[in-house]
């Protein structure tokens, strides 16, 4: 049997394991639609689910938008969605017979493009097989109409599956904001995202810690409710720099289920210089 070649996503031997190393080539990059000029592509990304990452992308975009960007949010975490609801959008996307036209956000002019938007209820399952999610991410890539764009920030699903492995091989990130939590079990995990980043040679931004204890509002004492921060020794094992250590914070929670994340002030502005290099 031939050796099969990790890199290979599309071709018609890798289910069959008969994949040749040797004549199968790792897949091109997705060009841009005509139409779009998307200057730079940044993915917020996970080791697991339930660290913050959809609301760290709508922080990163809405501090870019609020320095005067123009920003869009592509929504590649498709069967657990959650941007719409923070921006508090529900219109469907329309086609302008050539591409699919973003939603833009109520304030800033955020562009997102979302399969939560598509569906006729927001909370309807999506009920796909890997392939066809891996599909949805290439088409919110080359099928809308993102037009000028300073940054396309890209809201990952967790883990390492299909969808990652199809936005690092099919989209140019130009660099990856890893997400984590205090705990050393999603530190754990996080090493995996880290690894798969980097054996995809993918240039990773750093590190931001989420869920990093709460400020009583009352006392001003800050609480480790998950545990001392792990931050700054993951970023050392990994050998990447820590960004930002964020934590729970009450008045963000509400923005987010109100639909008004961007009414929240405290913002990632002190990260965004980073984005440019």
């Amino acid at each position: 049997m031939a050796k099969q070649n990790p890199d290979c996503q599309s071709c018609s031997e890798k289910d069959s394991g008969s994949c040749d190393s040797t004549t199968c080539s790792k897949p091109q990059k997705l060009p841009q639609n005509p139409s779009n000029n998307i200057k730079r592509v940044v993915a917020v990304m996970s080791g697991k689910g339930g660290v913050g990452k959809s609301s760290v992308t709508s922080l990163v975009a809405v501090s870019l938008a609020k320095q005067g960007y123009k920003v869009g949010i592509l929504d590649a975490d498709i069967t657990g969605p959650s941007i719409p609801k923070m921006f508090g959008i529900s219109d469907r996307p329309v086609s302008d017979g050539k591409a699919l036209m973003p939603i833009w956000s109520k304030k800033l002019n955020i562009k997102i493009m979302s399969l939560n938007l598509l569906l006729d209820n927001e909370d309807d399952p999506v009920i796909w097989r890997g392939p066809i999610l891996a599909g949805a991410v290439k088409q919110f890539w080359s099928d809308v109409a993102w037009g000028n764009l300073d940054y396309l920030i890209v809201d990952m699903p967790p883990g390492t599956g299909d969808i990652p492995l199809t936005a690092m091989q099919s989209l140019p990130i130009d660099g990856i904001i890893i997400v984590t939590s205090p705990q050393e079990l999603a530190n754990m995990v996080v090493r995996k995202a880290i690894k798969m980043a980097k054996m995809e040679e993918v240039p990773i931004i750093g590190l931001i810690e989420n869920m990093s204890g709460i400020v009583c509002p009352h006392c001003g004492d800050h609480f480790n409710i998950f545990g001392e921060s792990t931050a700054q020794k993951a970023a050392q094992q990994n050998a990447i720099p820590l960004l930002k250590v964020l934590p729970l914070d009450p008045k963000l929670s509400a923005l987010c289920d109100q639909g008004d994340i961007e009414k929240y002030e405290q913002l990632l502005d002190d990260i965004t210089p980073l984005l440019k290099n």
